[in-house]
């Protein structure tokens, strides 16, 4: 829930006790320091099935989040673009957001403050986000909504509301008691209930619920319940809000409770709380198997007011548009005397003091630029998360663009995307990071893993050995659940680096020969503070990226809060240092390069405020950055991805969302100055883009759709001006629960 901005970076996470490492090997479904012996709920009824089969047969989502009003802040535009589909679209809120129980925007006294009333908050804040949906849906604020209490757990009810109009479209309250404090220390909240401070957290009826009475949640209740929703929508799409918030340097409020006691952080312990609840109800649904695989984006939240600006002006309009719907800026009359939105939002959103969360979108996992590798017979294969477990579809031969797939390649509980790169001799690595639950024996902690390709298989798939664990920069379990996400590369010797943004906000990196016998981490040298900032180590964001240059050279580039950073090595086989001030534009989020020949580098990015897509370059000598290309403004936010393609690789090819939540790709001249024509691919899909080339230099796009499944299209001859083919989509396996294990 929104707070006042003095407030917005108030915020402090979990803490969980433990000691030692848990082995890599277990699997998503083994936590259980929270979970019950046995499971509390089962789907008995099997129309739920029917439903859940029929409903948007090829994707449908699930939205976890804490207030009402989050998913319109930190998840739009991707959950209108979700309604709008068709699609069955399933909100699940988990507290009532009752905070102050004062709907009002005044932070005054005396008459203008209303009396407490935190059920009719409550219920202003739900009338609020179902009129906000209903508009996404069908334009209608006072389209009507069928209500009713259902049974998630045996013995305690939720409500829910399905628009009439449109009924693949619901809301799911369960309306446990919230914070009510940003960061405050309080036992009774979901945070308390996570840490065990408190046995049981309470609901809190909202005036007019169809929900008979209060009900007392434990742990594994909470968790059981999103169980059962999970079965009953089977979503292909799961988004939640940021399990991996960044800590503010302040120190946090006093608790007496030890349970409580930690950092603080830039976000609502709400948010973070109902995020570790969703990432232990993926666990256990994926432990218990299920139909179709499901895609896991996390949004950053209250984060996105002190990073750069991401989203477009027409983007944040629209944004702000519904949120001032939810806010009742209109002044409608819905027909409830509890109201019919929340004041403190308004029509604040685009200008007021939450205007930079209306003017991003940011997902936690920056995605990879290095996700679609070719084997070494010069097949492609290309690498996803699924259900929480790494995947490979592989090409069934060079350039016939038919995939096998997906092979499942172990894992348990990774986030984001892989890191796949290629050793000197063809082999594969690939890099990913994985999130370790609470349980007896180890603390809740984060790690990058690793696995490199031993084989491959009669059928043409490659193999890997066991994932190894390369621990985090920052061994303790707090710390390490800042961790970045793995980029890498591999020196002309073999040597492979692998980079990652440590918990104080610069970037530390192992080096391992031959992707093995790695070094402990170490941190690179931050780069200089610009001008002015009173020696302010600069912050550096997650999205970086990593390349070995035609001259052996490695290259490391990551986004700043206030610029773009770079670091190369000084002579092949040495490790990066920084070059200084780059001198280019802002940038709204991650960071991708390409190599050419002759030493020259390509980056990829898109500006801050605008969201335009830059084409920068450097070359060797004079060693410097400039701008290259502007590209047509399409909007859209996340990565650029970036590739040379070509034989030889002289033609540039890049692909991101736009503000259709389409992917809209490119091919450009490096040496012609001009930006090439936007193509658009209408395919909705989660996390980077992947690009890359076949044995005839042709370029290849790929993306992870909605539906889980992968969808490729390539050039019909190569070169800056060939034609791109139709997209095609890899079917899924009839009759498949989850894809063949393919690990060694």
């Amino acid at each position: 829930m929104p707070t006042h901005p003095s407030r917005l970076s108030r915020r402090r996470l979990l803490q969980i006790a433990g000691g030692g490492a848990a082995a890599v090997t277990v699997g998503a479904g083994g936590w259980a320091w929270f979970g019950p012996r046995a499971p509390l709920s089962q789907i008995a009824d099997p129309a739920l099935e029917r439903e859940a089969a029929a409903s948007g047969a090829e994707q449908a989502f699930l939205h976890v989040i804490a207030h009402a009003d989050d998913s319109l802040y930190f998840m739009n535009p991707a959950l209108e673009q979700s309604v709008r589909s068709g699609a069955r679209s399933v909100t699940v809120c988990l507290t009532g957001g009752e905070s102050d129980g004062r709907n009002t925007a005044e932070h005054g006294r005396g008459d203008r403050v209303p009396p407490r009333d935190r059920p009719a908050f409550a219920r202003a804040r739900t009338n609020g986000l179902r009129a906000a949906h209903a508009v996404m849906a069908i334009g209608d604020p006072l389209s009507p909504w069928d209500v009713e209490a259902i049974s998630l757990l045996p013995g305690f009810q939720v409500e829910i509301q399905t628009l009439r109009a449109a009924p693949h479209n619901q809301l799911v309250f369960m309306e446990l008691v919230e914070a009510r404090s940003v960061s405050e220390p309080r036992a009774k909240s979901l945070r308390g209930l996570w840490l065990g401070a408190v046995d049981v957290l309470p609901t809190l009826r909202s005036e007019g619920t169809p929900v008979q009475r209060t009900f007392e949640y434990r742990r594994e209740q909470v968790v059981e319940s999103l169980i059962a929703l999970l079965e009953r929508v089977r979503p292909t799409v799961v988004r939640t809000l940021d399990p991996n918030a960044v800590h503010a340097p302040h120190q946090p409020p006093p608790a007496e409770d030890r349970e409580l006691r930690g950092l603080l952080y830039h976000d609502h312990q709400d948010h973070i709380s109902s995020a570790y609840f969703a990432q232990a109800a993926l666990a256990g649904y994926w432990g218990r198997g299920r139909r179709r695989p499901t895609v896991v984006e996390n949004y950053i939240g209250y984060e996105a007011g002190v990073l750069p600006n991401n989203v477009d002006l027409p983007t944040a309009r629209r944004k702000a548009e519904l949120l001032s719907v939810y806010g009742w800026a209109d002044g409608r009359d819905c027909g409830d005397r509890a109201g019919c939105g929340d004041r403190k939002v308004g029509g604040s959103a685009l200008d007021g003091w939450s205007r930079n969360w209306t003017r991003s979108t940011r997902l936690r996992a920056p995605g990879s630029n290095s996700w679609l590798r070719p084997l070494k017979d010069g097949r492609l294969a290309a690498f996803a998360v699924l259900d929480g477990a790494a995947v490979c579809w592989a090409e069934t031969a060079p350039g016939n663009g038919t995939f096998s797939g997906p092979h499942r390649l172990g894992g348990g509980l990774l986030q984001g995307q892989v890191h796949a790169v290629s050793h000197p001799g063809g082999a594969l690595q690939l890099f990913v990071s994985r999130t370790v639950l609470p349980a007896r024996n180890h603390a809740h902690r984060r790690e990058l893993l690793t696995a490199r390709q031993n084989g491959t298989a009669r059928d043409g798939v490659p193999t890997f050995g066991a994932w190894e664990s390369l621990g985090t920069p920052d061994a303790a379990p707090l710390a390490s659940l800042e961790t970045g996400f793995p980029a890498a590369a591999v020196g002309q010797d073999g040597t492979v680096h692998v980079f990652a943004r440590d918990w104080r906000g610069g970037i530390a990196y192992r080096s391992g020969a031959q992707g093995g016998d790695w070094s402990l981490w170490r941190p690179l040298e931050a780069p200089a503070a610009p001008a002015g900032a009173a020696g302010r180590v600069p912050r550096l964001v997650d999205g970086l990226d990593a390349c070995v240059d035609s001259e052996g050279l490695v290259h490391v580039v990551a986004p700043g809060d206030r610029a773009v950073h770079h670091w190369v090595s000084r002579e092949p086989g040495q490790i990066p240092e920084p070059t200084g001030d780059t001198g280019l534009p802002e940038p709204a989020g991650p960071l991708s390069l390409a190599p050419l020949d002759d030493g020259e580098v390509r980056l990829a990015y898109r500006r801050s405020v605008t969201a335009q897509v830059l084409l920068a370059e450097r070359r060797p000598r004079p060693g410097s950055w400039r701008p290259a290309v502007r590209y047509e403004p399409v909007g859209g936010y996340g990565r650029v991805a970036l590739a040379a393609v070509g034989r030889p690789a002289r033609a540039l090819v890049l692909a991101g969302r736009d503000n259709a939540g389409l992917l809209r790709y490119a091919l450009s001249d490096p040496d012609g100055g001009t930006p090439g024509r936007w193509r658009t691919g209408k395919v909705p899909h989660s996390g980077a883009a992947a690009v890359g080339q076949d044995t005839d230099g042709r370029a290849v796009l790929a993306v992870l759709g909605n539906d889980g499944r992968l969808h490729v299209v390539r050039q019909r001859d190569a070169g800056v001006d060939g034609a791109f083919q139709e997209w095609t989509v890899q079917p899924a396996p009839r009759g498949q629960t989850g894809p063949a294990k393919r690990t060694g």
